[in-house]
C-alpha cells in the first residue's frame, strides 16, 4: 500500500473514557442470555445483583455452575422475580428472556492499552459520532466475530453503553474493548504513528474496497448514520473505499456496512 498522506506527530495522549460511555439515567442493567452469561464470564465485570424469573432459575443455575470456582464465590445469589418486574427494569419492548443483571462500568480503557499489545495484523473499528445503541452494538458484535481488537468511538454524540447496546452487542461489550476518546482526529494520528491505515468507508468514493490492500495494521472508519463521515475525519484517513452496493437502494446502515466491510478485511488477511 503507497502512502496517501504524511505522518503526522501525534498532540497529546488521547485517553478512553470508562466504559460506561456517554452519561447514561438509571441503573446500568443488561438483560437477554448472552449479554448476562458473557458478562458473567468476565472477570473484570463486577456484578452487583442477579434477577431471574422462575422459569430460568434452572438455566441459571448451569450457567453458575460452570464458571470457575473463583468467579462464582464474587457473584451474588440470583433472585427470583415475576416476568413483570423484570419486563419494568428492562424497560418496553425488551426482550429479557428472564434473565437480568446489575452490573459496574468495565474498567476505562485507552488507545494506549490497546497499542501496547497490537499485532502486526491488528484491526480496529473506529466510529465517528455514531448515535444509535443498536447500531453501536451490531458493531461491536461484527468486529468481535471478525477478530478486531478493538471499536473506538467518541465520547460525545455517541450511544451510551446502555442494555439496549449490550443486548444488541448480543454479549461482545463483554468480549471486545470499546474506547471512549474525545477527539477522534487525534486519535487517528495517533494509530498512524503506530503503523496504522485508516481506511474510510464513503459512498462517493472511487475506490471499491476489494481494490484497496487491507492487510496489515488497518483501522476501519465508519461515518455516522445521517451525515457519514465529519470533513476533518475524512481528511484524516488515509484512503476512501465504497462498498460495490447497486440496484435502487444501493445505501446500507452503519452496522450492515462495518459488517460487509469487515468480511472483506477478514477475506483479504485470511486469502
Amino acid at each position: 500500500m503507497s502512502k496517501f498522506r504524511s505522518r503526522k506527530p501525534a498532540q497529546g495522549r488521547a485517553r478512553g473514557k470508562p466504559q460506561s460511555g456517554p452519561t447514561a439515567s438509571g441503573k446500568d442493567l443488561l438483560w437477554g442470555w448472552h449479554a448476562v452469561s458473557m458478562a458473567l464470564a468476565n472477570d473484570k465485570r463486577q456484578i452487583k445483583g442477579l434477577l431471574c424469573t422462575a422459569r430460568s432459575e434452572a438455566d441459571l443455575a448451569a450457567r453458575l455452575a460452570a464458571l470457575p470456582e473463583q468467579r462464582r464465590e464474587n457473584l451474588p445469589q440470583p433472585l427470583i422475580r415475576d416476568k413483570d418486574t423484570l419486563d419494568a427494569l428492562a424497560g418496553e419492548g425488551a426482550v429479557h428472556q428472564g434473565i437480568i443483571a446489575e452490573v459496574r462500568p468495565l474498567p476505562e480503557v485507552a488507545i494506549e492499552d490497546v497499542l501496547e499489545d497490537a499485532g502486526e495484523e491488528c484491526l480496529l473499528v473506529l466510529l465517528d459520532q455514531v448515535t444509535d445503541p443498536h447500531n453501536v452494538g451490531a458493531v461491536l458484535r461484527s468486529a468481535a466475530a471478525f477478530g478486531a481488537r478493538a471499536v473506538i468511538a467518541t465520547d460525545r454524540n455517541a450511544a451510551p453503553t446502555t442494555g439496549v447496546l449490550a443486548k444488541s452487542a448480543s454479549g461482545a461489550l463483554d468480549a471486545i474493548d470499546l474506547v471512549y476518546v474525545t477527539n477522534l482526529s487525534r486519535s487517528m494520528e495517533m494509530l498512524q504513528d503506530a503503523g496504522f491505515w485508516c481506511v474510510g468507508l464513503d459512498g462517493e468514493a472511487e475506490k471499491k474496497i476489494d481494490e484497496a490492500d487491507l492487510k496489515g495494521r488497518i483501522a476501519i472508519v465508519m461515518g455516522s448514520e445521517g451525515s457519514g463521515l465529519r470533513r476533518l475525519t475524512r481528511e484524516h484517513c488515509d484512503l476512501l473505499v465504497r462498498l460495490p452496493t447497486m440496484g435502487p437502494v444501493a445505501t446500507l446502515n452503519v452496522s450492515a456496512a462495518t459488517a460487509a466491510t469487515l468480511y472483506e478485511v477478514a477475506r483479504q488477511k485470511q486469502g
